[in-house]
């Protein structure tokens, strides 16, 4: 697959995963199940379904403070997207067009994964961005 394909199915797959838990994921599911009707009409209903069965999984994760399964949802959804593309290199210009409509509503934070390990009488400080001390 030329790589600036593979390039768009990963921004699309990550993309989408992202917004499937904010106020626009209906749209997002939409769009990308309209994606599918006009380049396999046959699979158009099993994609809305899939989606929001990610949904479903993403919230779940979100609940359980589970941070490996949007990455995997994400590396689901780049799959499918590429095996389109490959099979339909014509849905590209379609699916710019949506990402570039989605991608302003996709949440711009950057992931931040922290470990620490304390033992003793240790204190360990983290934060993804500010953090303020009050102690006397």
């Amino acid at each position: 697959m030329d790589p600036e394909m593979a390039a768009l199915a990963g921004t699309a797959g990550t993309t989408l995963v992202s917004l499937l838990t904010t106020e626009v994921w209906q749209r997002a599911r939409d769009s990308i199940a309209s994606l599918w009707r006009r380049s396999q009409p046959d699979r158009a209903d099993a994609i809305t379904a899939e989606l929001d069965a990610t949904r479903n999984d993403l919230i779940a994760a979100r609940a359980s403070s589970d941070a490996d399964t949007p990455a995997e949802l994400g590396a689901e959804w780049q799959g499918r997207v590429r095996r389109l593309l490959a099979a339909h290199p014509e849905a590209a210009d379609g699916l710019r067009t949506l990402l570039a409509e989605l991608a302003p509503a996709a949440p711009v934070a950057p992931l931040v994964t922290q470990h620490a390990t304390a033992s003793g009488h240790a204190r360990v400080y983290q934060a993804g961005r500010d953090q303020n001390f009050n102690e006397r």
